[in-house]
């Protein structure tokens, strides 16, 4: 189940976990990475919007099911969040972003801190510099990208059953999912704006430091892309933080669907 929301003069769509959407209820807003859709948070969103929260987990513009022009910054993907909130009719909510999304949640709760009231940054990092050879096969060979983006994102070859069903192969689900989404805009490059955009952002210190609600720092212990330790200067600068490390890569809501829920329910309980 899902809703569509005019966001920006363009349609947004937003899965809500199987419930319909209500505005009353807390709201938690699900930011996904480069190459992603809403699909990534499927268990977490599912949980969550059946046990008294408002789950709107976007597709970010310009990828998936959401029209529009996708961020070209990160500044932009912080932009469509807030203006999806309003859009929604939504005057507060907790920020969920993973990786890319991690930058533009914490940019979003940066600019409106009165509007976030909790924000977890999952397999994060900053800065979040990609490498040149990423960057190039992003620019040039696109699908070479996906591959490269697989083979450092994951740390094992089958989840758990909770999260995409028993004998699930992660390498083959990622990359047809990250080839959906790169098909899904014709126009635009969405490889080449996401890790372009995630290696161009300069406002993270600055942006940390301006966020007011409680922060979690969820990675993952063997995130070979975002190691828990490019996270230092983020978590050094939070006015109040938590972290959390659990057993995987850095699709950590695959490889520890669980216990990426579990450390979620901690955080977001009021």
């Amino acid at each position: 189940m899902g809703a569509r929301f005019e966001v920006q003069g363009h349609a947004a769509y937003c899965y809500t976990g199987g419930r319909a959407f209500d505005a009353l209820l807390p709201t938690v807003v699900f930011v996904h990475g480069v190459l992603n859709d809403h699909s990534v948070w499927g268990l977490q969103s599912r949980y969550l919007a059946h046990h008294g929260f408002n789950v709107l987990a976007p597709d970010l513009p310009g990828h998936g099911r959401s029209a529009g022009e996708p961020p070209r910054s990160v500044a932009q993907a912080a932009d469509f969040v807030l203006a999806l909130l309003d859009a929604a009719g939504v005057q507060q909510a907790a920020l969920v972003g993973h990786s890319f999304g991690s930058l533009a949640a914490l940019e979003a709760a940066a600019r409106a801190p009165d509007r976030v009231s909790r924000l977890a940054l999952l397999g994060t990092a900053y800065p979040m510099k990609v490498s040149d050879a990423l960057l190039q096969a992003a620019r040039e060979q696109p699908l070479r990208a996906i591959e490269i983006t697989n083979t450092y994102s994951h740390s094992t070859l089958a989840p758990p059953p909770s999260a995409l069903g028993p004998g699930t192969w992660l390498y083959g689900h990622s990359r047809a999912l990250m080839r959906r989404v790169l098909a899904s805009n014709p126009r635009v490059n969405v490889a080449e704006t996401g890790f372009g955009a995630c290696h161009a952002y300069e406002g993270g210190d600055d942006a940390i430091e301006r966020v007011r609600c409680p922060v979690l720092f969820l990675l993952g212990e063997r995130d070979a892309m975002t190691p828990p330790r490019a996270a230092r200067s983020l978590q050094a600068r939070a006015r109040e933080s938590r972290t959390v490390l659990v057993d995987a890569g850095h699709s950590l809501m695959a490889e520890a669907p669980d216990a990426v829920l579990a450390a979620l329910k901690t955080f977001l309980a009021p």
